[in-house]
């Protein structure tokens, strides 16, 4: 009469890949749903005996979808598949890293379809005999008033509310927990990217200062010495070279030296970039901070849910307990309904006797 259930959804099998959406326009093409792989997951809500394929990105639900039995989870390359949701008016698409990934959900989409189509038999066994039951049932007396099951009915519906409420206040701190996780680590991602990037541009830059620096003292020697052939010309008077030979020295010195000036500009701006890169990695080590932070946060509301788990199970049982108590009753008290039947009956044959 009171089945048990489980009042949350239980997560039964999880996987990384990139989500597609069939194009609404024309149905061929595929729109990506998220930037990057996210997390795609079965749950399984034994209190309506569902199956759905939920996916979160960022602050919203990518995928929703109840599995139904006709649904089919086709391969369509080595790690692409797909699925068609008739009540989203839409078709899935799942990109994975590895055909083994792909092989491993198409299988669970199999096995979780299976249980879909069993649920939705059992269920439909169930209403046929409910309703066969209704209708042999005799009718029930007119008034009946018995204190104890009836007390014991309405404290297990205050049960019941408080149980809605406490999967609720769980549910909400899961899904408070799993966004801003995966906020960080696409954060975290960002930095990792253009850390990497700035690291390859200050190696390239670093081998550029070497190669100028050395450069930069060829020419510090090259000037050096034809400062000391002008020397030595002014020196000698008109016994040296003749003053064009004197006119090309001077501008050779002074290309020179415009060229000794740009490279010390690019070595400044080297530098300034080098500071960029400090200030980026002081940004990537506050973001691992952040998210080692957040992941104790999250053991602590695993923790937490836990022990809100424990107290729903002892709830569940004791909610249960009472069940069986009420249940009990109700079969005496039939009994005693169908034993006052009987002397009825037997006092209206007397009587007509």
């Amino acid at each position: 009469m009171y089945p048990h259930h489980r009042e949350r959804e239980q997560p039964i099998f999880s996987a990384r890949a990139h989500v597609f959406q069939i194009d609404p326009a024309t149905k061929r093409n595929w729109i990506p749903a998220s930037k990057h792989a996210v997390t795609v997951s079965f749950f399984y809500d034994a209190n309506r005996n569902v199956y759905r394929i939920i996916s979160v990105g960022g602050t919203k639900a990518i995928i929703n979808c109840s599995v139904t039995p006709s649904m089919t989870f086709t391969k369509t390359s080595q790690k692409f598949g797909q699925w068609a949701d008739s009540r989203a008016n839409t078709v899935y698409g799942l990109g994975f890293a590895t055909e083994q990934q792909l092989h491993q959900f198409a299988e669970k989409f199999k096995e979780v379809k299976d249980a879909a189509r069993l649920a939705r038999e059992k269920s439909q066994d169930k209403e046929l005999a409910n309703t066969a039951l209704t209708i042999a049932a005799p009718q029930s007396p007119p008034v009946m008033c018995v204190n104890g099951p009836e007390d014991k009915l309405f404290r297990s519906q205050s049960a019941d509310i408080t149980l809605s409420s406490e999967k609720e206040r769980i549910k909400k701190m899961l899904s408070e927990g799993s966004i801003c996780e995966m906020n960080l680590e696409a954060e975290l991602f960002t930095l990792q990217d253009s850390n990497s990037k700035l690291v390859a541009a200050l190696h390239e830059a670093n081998a550029n200062v070497e190669q100028w620096k050395k450069q930069l003292t060829a020419y510090q020697e090259e000037t050096e010495r034809l400062r000391d052939q002008v020397a030595e010309l002014e020196a000698h008077g008109g016994h040296g070279p003749s003053d064009l030979l004197k006119d090309e020295l001077t501008q050779s010195l002074e290309e020179l030296e415009s060229l000794l000036k740009a490279k010390d500009e690019e070595i400044h701006i080297l530098q300034n970039k080098k500071a960029e890169y400090h200030e980026m990695e002081h940004d990537r080590d506050e973001a691992i901070r952040r998210l080692r932070e957040m992941e104790m946060r999250n053991s602590e509301l695993e923790r937490r849910i836990q022990n809100s788990e424990q107290n729903l199970n002892n709830s569940l049982e004791d909610r249960d307990r009472m069940d069986s108590e009420i249940q009990r009753a109700i079969e005496i008290l039939d009994i005693k309904i169908f034993d006052l039947n009987d002397l009825r009956q037997s006092l209206v044959k007397l009587i007509d006797k």
